[in-house]
C-alpha cells in the first residue's frame, strides 16, 4: 500500500478548496519537459473526472515538438502566446496548482502573474527547498518526480478507479522522462507498483516510449553526431566531459526545440564516466546559455549547477544558466569540474 503523501486534515483542506472553486489553474515551469507537461495533463484530467472541473493548463513557453502527441496537448494554453488573456485569467481564479516547480522563478515571464493572484495556491514539486506561498504545499524531493506525486495524490484521494488513459499516458511519460527511461532516481519499488496500476488502463507503455525517445527529425540525429564528434571534449582524468552547441550550429541543423533533449546523457556511456555537462546558446538571445548536467553514483550535480551555473536540480540531474558567451561557458565549466575533481 502507498504511503500517504498528505495528512488527513491537509487531504480534506484538499478537497474542500477543490470543491469550492470554479475557477481552477494549473501551471508548471518554462521549458516544460516531459514530468511538467505529464503531470499537469494527468492532474487536469483527475480534475476534470474525478470532481466535475474544467481547469485551465498553462504553459510559459513552447515545450518540444516530441511530447506534442500527449493526450489533451492541444488544449494547453501558452503564456507566451496568449499573455493578456492568461493574466486576466490568473487574477481571476480561485485555485492554481503549481506543478514541478520550486520557485515562481521558473516560470519565467508568468511569474509575476503568478504572485499578484488572489487565487489560493497548491504547490506539487518534487525539488529541493520549496519556495512557493501556498495554502497546501505537496513536496518529496525523493520522489522520481512530479507525477509520481500526482498519482500518490489521486491515489489517496480514492480516485484512481475513475480514470483512464488520458490520465495514465501522460503519467506514465512524465515518470519514464524525468528518470531517463527508469535509468536513474527510480529504486524505489513503489515506482513499479505505481507503473503496475497505470498498466490496467491499458496504455502502451512500449509505445510511450517511441513517442518520445523515437520521433525526433533525421536534423536531430546528424545533429547528434555532430555533436559527439565535433563538441565533445573529454577530460578522462576527471571521469567529465562537456560539449558546445552553438546558435550557428543549430541554424546548421534546422533546430526546433527538444532536439538537443538526451544528448547530455550521452557521454556518461563512456566507461568509468561520471559527470557530463552540455553548454548551448539560446536561439535569441545573445550571451545567454542553457546549462544541463547528468551524472552518475552519488556525484552531486546540484550543488555544481549552484555553486556554478546559477541553477540547481537533483543530484544527478541538475540544470542552470550563465550570462555569458559561449566561450567564458566553457572556461567556467573547466573551473567547475576542477573545483570538484576530489569527488570524481
Amino acid at each position: 500500500m502507498l504511503e500517504n503523501i498528505l495528512t488527513d486534515q491537509a487531504c480534506e483542506q484538499l478537497r474542500t478548496l477543490i470543491s469550492a472553486s470554479d475557477n481552477i489553474v494549473i501551471v508548471c515551469h518554462h521549458n516544460p519537459d516531459g514530468d511538467a507537461l505529464g503531470s499537469s495533463l494527468a492532474w487536469a484530467e483527475g480534475l476534470r473526472t474525478a470532481f466535475g472541473k474544467q481547469p485551465e493548463v498553462f504553459v510559459p513557453d513552447q515545450f518540444p515538438d516530441f511530447l506534442q502527441w500527449l493526450p489533451n496537448s492541444e488544449k494547453i494554453i501558452r503564456y507566451d502566446k496568449h499573455r493578456e488573456g492568461c493574466d486576466f485569467q490568473l487574477q481571476h481564479a480561485d485555485l492554481i496548482f503549481c506543478l514541478d516547480f520550486n520557485t515562481l522563478s521558473r516560470t519565467g515571464e508568468m511569474a509575476e502573474a503568478l504572485k499578484a493572484s488572489p487565487a489560493k495556491k497548491v504547490l506539487i514539486d518534487h525539488h529541493l527547498d520549496p519556495d512557493v506561498k501556498a495554502a497546501i504545499v505537496i513536496s518529496r524531493p525523493s520522489a522520481s518526480s512530479t507525477c509520481e506525486l500526482v498519482f500518490r495524490l489521486v491515489w489517496q484521494l480514492g480516485c484512481f478507479q475513475k480514470l483512464d488513459k488520458p490520465f495514465a499516458i501522460p503519467l506514465y511519460c512524465g515518470m519514464m522522462t524525468d528518470t531517463g527511461a527508469f535509468t536513474f532516481n527510480s529504486n524505489d519499488p513503489d515506482i513499479f507498483f505505481i507503473i503496475s496500476q497505470l498498466l490496467t488502463k491499458h496504455i502502451n507503455k512500449d509505445k510511450i516510449y517511441r513517442n518520445v525517445y523515437h520521433n525526433f527529425s533525421e536534423n536531430r540525429l546528424r545533429l547528434t553526431g555532430f555533436v559527439m564528434y565535433e563538441r565533445l571534449v573529454v577530460d578522462a582524468q576527471h571521469h567529465a566531459s562537456y560539449f558546445t552547441i552553438s546558435r550557428e550550429d543549430m541554424k546548421r541543423f534546422q533546430f526546433i526545440k527538444g532536439d538537443a533533449e538526451g544528448l547530455v546523457n550521452m557521454p556518461l556511456q563512456i566507461k568509468g564516466h561520471k559527470l557530463s555537462i552540455s553548454l548551448r546558446e539560446d536561439t535569441e538571445k545573445d550571451n545567454l546559455i542553457w546549462v544541463s548536467l547528468r551524472s552518475v553514483d552519488q556525484f552531486p550535480c546540484n550543488k555544481m549547477a549552484a555553486q556554478f551555473f546559477n541553477g540547481g536540480g537533483h543530484l544527478n540531474a541538475s540544470g542552470g544558466r550563465l550570462d555569458c558567451s559561449i566561450e567564458k561557458a566553457v572556461e567556467i565549466t573547466k573551473q567547475a569540474i576542477e573545483a570538484f575533481s576530489d569527488l570524481l
